[in-house]
């Protein structure tokens, strides 16, 4: 059993910054493939960006590529979302993700993974 728990989520303006971290409990980061995803009212829940249980793998939704960076930190046992030049257009509902294993084709899918955070709320005004 995995427990996650999202913070550092605000308001912010159009071309801030936040950094989101992702405590978990119950299992180890490095163990566990994890990604971000991100739900605007009235839309689907989207993928972010994930990260392979190494670290060396991290791919982004073209939408973020260049503005976001995860990272995993393995003493703290976190995952991060750091979230710089920030658009209207990311306000949405941020939640963290994890499982023992994903496969590639799913990898920013939010049916290919098991646990969920509650979520944190990110505004970001023009």
């Amino acid at each position: 059993q995995v427990q996650l728990v999202e913070s550092g989520g605000g308001s912010v303006q159009s071309g801030g910054s936040l950094r989101l971290s992702c405590a978990a409990s119950g299992s180890t980061v490095n163990t566990k493939y994890m990604g971000w995803f991100r739900q605007a009212p009235g839309k689907e829940r989207e993928g972010v960006a994930a990260i392979w249980p190494s670290g060396d793998r991290t791919p982004y939704a073209d939408s973020v590529k260049g503005r976001f960076t995860i990272s995993q930190d393995k003493a703290e046992n976190t995952l991060y979302l750091q979230m710089n030049s920030l658009k209207p257009e990311d306000t949405g509902m941020y939640y963290c993700a994890a499982d023992a294993w994903v496969p590639f084709s799913g990898i920013l899918r939010p049916d290919a993974y098991g646990y969920w955070g509650q979520g944190t709320q990110v505004t970001v005004s023009s």
